[in-house]
C-alpha cells in the first residue's frame, strides 16, 4: 500500500531519486538529504505506515526487520563497532515531518544525551 502524496512512497517506487545504501525485501535504506551526523541513513518499510505505532499495530515483525537492516547498514557504514543511534519520531510533537515510518541511523560522531 502506497500513498500518492508520500515522499518516501515515491522514493520506494523510484519516482524520486535517493542515494540507496541497502535494499531489503520489505525495507529500503537511503541517505538523509539533511544529514545530522557523518552517517545519517533512513530505513523505511516499502509499505506505507504513517508512524512506528501504526506499523507495530498492523505488522508484527516489521520493526524487527527494520532494526536488523539498520544494523546491517551500520556494519556496512563502519559505525557498528564505535556505536550508532536509531531514532523513530512518532508524531509532529516528536519532530516527525514525513508521515511514513522511518528510522534514522546516526553515527560517525559523538552523540550527546539527552538528544534535544
Amino acid at each position: 500500500m502506497a500513498h500518492e502524496d508520500c515522499l518516501f512512497c515515491k522514493i520506494v517506487k523510484g519516482e524520486v531519486p535517493a542515494e540507496i545504501v541497502r535494499e531489503g525485501e520489505r525495507t529500503l535504506a537511503f541517505r538523509d538529504i539533511n544529514p545530522q551526523a557523518p552517517t545519517h541513513v533512513l530505513i523505511v518499510p516499502r509499505e506505507h505506515h504513517p508512524d512506528a505505532a501504526a506499523a507495530a499495530a498492523a505488522d508484527a515483525g516489521l520493526l524487527d526487520e527494520i532494526f536488523r537492516d539498520a544494523h546491517e547498514v551500520a556494519v556496512a557504514e563502519g559505525v557498528a563497532d564505535t556505536g550508532y543511534r536509531l531514532v523513530f519520531n512518532t508524531g509532529s510533537g516528536a519532530g516527525q515531518t514525513v508521515f511514513h515510518l522511518h528510522g534514522h541511523l546516526l553515527g560517525g560522531r559523538g552523540l550527546n544525551w539527552p538528544p534535544g
